[in-house]
């Protein structure tokens, strides 16, 4: 799946794909960025009450991971198949559960196993583990949850239901 980037059907194929690209992460980054605004914001508002960062930080997670789907769903994949939306949405709770580990583990480890536990320490490590659960995210949402829909075939490659060519329907 992570080819289709580099096949060129026609001339200036590789090009449009590059651009696409490009779109799609600023778009991924915008919800993204939209998102994390909404993880740190909760994730500071529990530790300032008294929960711990552990349990600060899977709340926080599970909230943006909610207001992720609907940015992700209805702005950045929104030209995406849309006809298997129950498949979609327990595929995005299944990596998003596998991000939330990732993330979280980092904060865990180094709050839990080696006593870093200052709020700015665990914002740092906040931080780091979403960075690295944000490139798993990337890649498990574009490849399995947010399909693309297949590419229409060219017009000129088109076939008539009795054999004929699109060009050629109707022409003597």
């Amino acid at each position: 799946m992570g080819s289709e980037l580099f096949r060129t059907a026609a001339p200036g194929g590789f090009r449009r794909r590059v651009r696409a690209l490009w779109r799609e992460v600023v778009k991924f980054g915008a919800v993204g960025g939209a998102g994390l605004l909404v993880n740190f914001a909760a994730f500071n508002v529990l530790l300032h009450t008294g929960v711990r960062p552990g349990r600060a930080g899977v709340a926080a997670t599970a909230l943006a991971i909610v207001f992720n789907y609907v940015g992700f769903r209805y702005f950045t994949y929104r030209d995406r198949d849309r006809s298997h939306r129950t498949r979609e949405m327990t595929l995005f709770l299944v990596f998003s559960g596998v991000g939330l580990v990732i993330e979280n583990g980092v904060l865990f480890a180094a709050t839990y196993g080696m006593g870093w536990d200052t709020p700015l320490q665990n914002n740092v490590f906040k931080f780091v583990g979403v960075g690295i659960a944000t490139l798993f995210r990337f890649w498990s949402y574009r490849t399995w949850v947010f399909r693309a829909l297949p590419e229409p075939c060219p017009r000129s490659s088109r076939v008539h239901p009795q054999g004929r060519s699109a060009e050629r329907v109707g022409r003597p």
